[in-house]
């Protein structure tokens, strides 16, 4: 896994378009502070070829997830969003604005670390 930093938020959402029309592949809540997200979507840096991105949520001060068996039902035309504030950073479902809007979200993680991993779709 890689660090993903907040200089290279912007950068790594754009790449992949925010994740829209995309995939929530699985969720997995490893410890009360470690959370792993799998989300299929397309790589502008790959001529828009889809792939597979894990996202390792640590040090997670608050969450809502969902069940994985109810993923399938989730509309990702709006894709994610991650915001950076305060030095925590947090990821909701549809575009969010601050870190109270995420909290909104269906689905939402606030952690004070992140790393991803690029995989075959």
């Amino acid at each position: 896994m890689k660090p993903l930093l907040a200089t290279q938020l912007d950068t790594f959402l754009q790449r992949f378009d925010n994740f829209r029309g995309g995939e929530i592949r699985s969720i997995d809540v490893i410890s009360p502070t470690k959370i792993v997200m799998t989300l299929a979507g397309q790589d502008s840096a790959r001529d828009f070829d889809w792939i597979t991105v894990k996202i390792e949520f640590n040090s997670v001060s608050d969450a809502r997830v969902i069940e994985n068996s109810k993923l399938k039902f989730i509309d990702m035309n709006n894709g994610i969003t991650i915001i950076n504030n305060d030095n925590l950073f947090a990821f909701g479902l549809d575009e969010c604005y601050n870190i109270l809007s995420t909290k909104n979200s269906a689905c939402f993680v606030v952690c004070s670390d992140l790393k991803f991993q690029e995989g075959a779709f």
